[in-house]
Protein backbone atom coordinates (compact mmCIF):
# COMPACT_ATOMS: atom_id res chain seq x y z
CA UNK A 1 0.00 0.00 0.00
CA UNK A 2 1.38 3.40 -0.93
CA UNK A 3 1.22 6.30 1.48
CA UNK A 4 0.26 9.76 0.33
CA UNK A 5 2.92 12.27 1.27
CA UNK A 6 1.75 15.70 2.29
CA UNK A 7 3.38 18.86 1.05
CA UNK A 8 4.32 21.54 3.56
CA UNK A 9 1.79 24.09 2.29
CA UNK A 10 -1.14 21.68 2.02
CA UNK A 11 -4.15 22.78 4.01
CA UNK A 12 -6.64 20.26 5.37
CA UNK A 13 -9.28 20.01 8.05
CA UNK A 14 -11.10 17.37 10.05
CA UNK A 15 -14.86 17.93 10.19
CA UNK A 16 -17.65 16.08 11.96
CA UNK A 17 -21.03 15.51 10.33
CA UNK A 18 -23.60 12.76 10.54
CA UNK A 19 -21.83 11.13 13.48
CA UNK A 20 -18.68 10.58 11.40
CA UNK A 21 -15.38 12.43 11.02
CA UNK A 22 -13.85 13.27 7.63
CA UNK A 23 -10.44 14.60 6.56
CA UNK A 24 -11.11 17.18 3.83
CA UNK A 25 -9.03 19.35 1.53
CA UNK A 26 -10.17 22.11 -0.82
CA UNK A 27 -11.48 20.58 -4.05
CA UNK A 28 -12.35 17.19 -2.50
CA UNK A 29 -15.61 15.43 -3.33
CA UNK A 30 -17.24 14.01 -0.23
CA UNK A 31 -20.27 11.79 0.23
CA UNK A 32 -21.95 12.52 3.59
CA UNK A 33 -25.19 11.59 5.32
CA UNK A 34 -28.14 13.61 4.10
CA UNK A 35 -28.40 16.97 5.87
CA UNK A 36 -31.63 18.79 6.75
CA UNK A 37 -32.96 21.29 4.22
CA UNK A 38 -32.38 24.18 6.67
CA UNK A 39 -28.61 23.67 6.53
CA UNK A 40 -28.48 23.93 2.69
CA UNK A 41 -28.60 27.56 1.52
CA UNK A 42 -28.36 28.39 -2.21
CA UNK A 43 -26.65 25.08 -2.97
CA UNK A 44 -23.99 25.64 -0.29
CA UNK A 45 -23.38 23.87 3.00
CA UNK A 46 -21.33 25.18 5.92
CA UNK A 47 -19.81 22.68 8.34
CA UNK A 48 -19.26 24.42 11.67
CA UNK A 49 -18.02 21.40 13.65
CA UNK A 50 -14.36 21.68 12.67
CA UNK A 51 -12.19 19.49 14.91
CA UNK A 52 -8.79 20.41 13.43
CA UNK A 53 -7.23 22.64 10.77
CA UNK A 54 -3.65 22.11 9.60
CA UNK A 55 -1.61 24.14 7.15
CA UNK A 56 1.99 23.02 6.89
CA UNK A 57 3.48 23.12 10.38
CA UNK A 58 0.61 25.22 11.84
CA UNK A 59 -2.03 23.05 13.52
CA UNK A 60 -5.19 24.39 15.17
CA UNK A 61 -6.59 21.64 17.36
CA UNK A 62 -10.03 22.11 18.89
CA UNK A 63 -11.15 21.14 22.35
CA UNK A 64 -13.56 19.74 21.09
CA UNK A 65 -14.00 22.14 18.12
CA UNK A 66 -11.98 25.01 16.69
CA UNK A 67 -13.92 28.17 17.47
CA UNK A 68 -14.67 30.57 14.63
CA UNK A 69 -13.52 28.19 11.86
CA UNK A 70 -15.83 26.73 9.20
CA UNK A 71 -15.62 24.58 6.08
CA UNK A 72 -17.79 25.59 3.13
CA UNK A 73 -18.92 23.20 0.38
CA UNK A 74 -21.09 23.24 -2.75
CA UNK A 75 -23.82 20.63 -3.13
CA UNK A 76 -23.06 18.48 -6.20
CA UNK A 77 -25.63 15.71 -5.91
CA UNK A 78 -28.42 14.52 -3.66
CA UNK A 79 -29.65 10.96 -3.85
CA UNK A 80 -29.86 7.49 -2.39
CA UNK A 81 -27.25 4.73 -2.33
CA UNK A 82 -27.63 1.24 -3.72
CA UNK A 83 -30.07 -1.02 -1.94
CA UNK A 84 -28.68 -3.23 0.78
CA UNK A 85 -30.61 -6.27 1.96
CA UNK A 86 -31.24 -6.74 5.64
CA UNK A 87 -32.01 -10.29 6.78
CA UNK A 88 -33.27 -11.30 10.22
CA UNK A 89 -33.10 -15.03 10.92
CA UNK A 90 -33.45 -17.20 13.98
CA UNK A 91 -32.62 -20.86 13.67
CA UNK A 92 -35.03 -23.60 14.76
CA UNK A 93 -37.96 -21.20 15.14
CA UNK A 94 -39.16 -20.61 11.55
CA UNK A 95 -38.38 -16.91 11.87
CA UNK A 96 -37.12 -15.22 8.71
CA UNK A 97 -37.57 -11.60 7.58
CA UNK A 98 -35.99 -9.82 4.65
CA UNK A 99 -35.99 -6.05 4.17
CA UNK A 100 -34.15 -3.57 1.99
CA UNK A 101 -32.72 -0.16 2.74
CA UNK A 102 -31.40 2.73 0.64
CA UNK A 103 -29.44 5.32 2.60
CA UNK A 104 -29.94 8.95 1.50
CA UNK A 105 -26.72 10.88 0.86
CA UNK A 106 -25.44 14.29 -0.12
CA UNK A 107 -22.36 14.64 -2.35
CA UNK A 108 -20.50 17.90 -1.74
CA UNK A 109 -17.37 19.57 -3.11
CA UNK A 110 -15.23 21.35 -0.53
CA UNK A 111 -14.62 24.95 -1.65
CA UNK A 112 -13.17 26.82 1.32
CA UNK A 113 -11.48 26.02 4.61
CA UNK A 114 -11.50 29.11 6.82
Amino acid sequence: MTEKTTTKSEKFAVIKTGGKQYIVREGDLLKVEKLPEESIKDGKVTFSEVLMIAEGENIDLGKPTVSGKTVTADVVEEGRDKKISVVHYKSKSRYFKRNGHRQPFLKVKITKIA
